[in-house]
């Protein structure tokens, strides 16, 4: 159930279920790869003061669930996401960009979609299961 937090003169409950692909759905998300994504993004989140709930990955795309407030706005939050880890992750594994021609770790389309209580519980049971494919 998620919770309700208190701002300056609001009240709020904001949770999001995001997705975006590797660029060419490449499998390069596994391995020290796949863990270093994951602190990073982590990393990220915190720098940002976002929430990170669930977080998994298959080797061509990831799934965040997050909570953030009212002051985000989602592309800021997805280019702060897919860019900053971009960055880090070709400076710290530079074979990927021999897999991903052109210096493009992400594609730049995504998925966003807001969760509520009722949609909760199966978003992230879906994204626990992600690994288990």
């Amino acid at each position: 159930m998620s919770e309700i937090h208190y701002g300056r003169g609001y009240v709020y409950s904001i949770q999001y279920h995001l997705v975006w692909c590797v660029k060419y759905r490449h499998d390069v998300l596994y391995g020290d790869v796949d863990m270093d994504v994951k602190a990073l993004l982590k990393q990220i989140a915190d720098d940002n003061h976002i929430n990170i709930i669930e977080m998994e990955s298959r080797k061509d795309h990831i799934h965040l669930h997050i909570e953030c407030n009212p002051q985000h706005y989602i592309p800021s939050i997805v280019k702060a996401f897919k860019g900053v880890s971009a960055r880090l992750l070709f400076k710290k594994h530079p074979e990927l960009k021999q897999q991903l021609w052109g210096g493009h770790l992400w594609n730049p389309s995504y998925f966003v979609a807001t969760v509520s209580n009722n949609t909760e519980k199966q978003i992230r049971a879906y994204i626990q299961s992600q690994k288990k494919k």
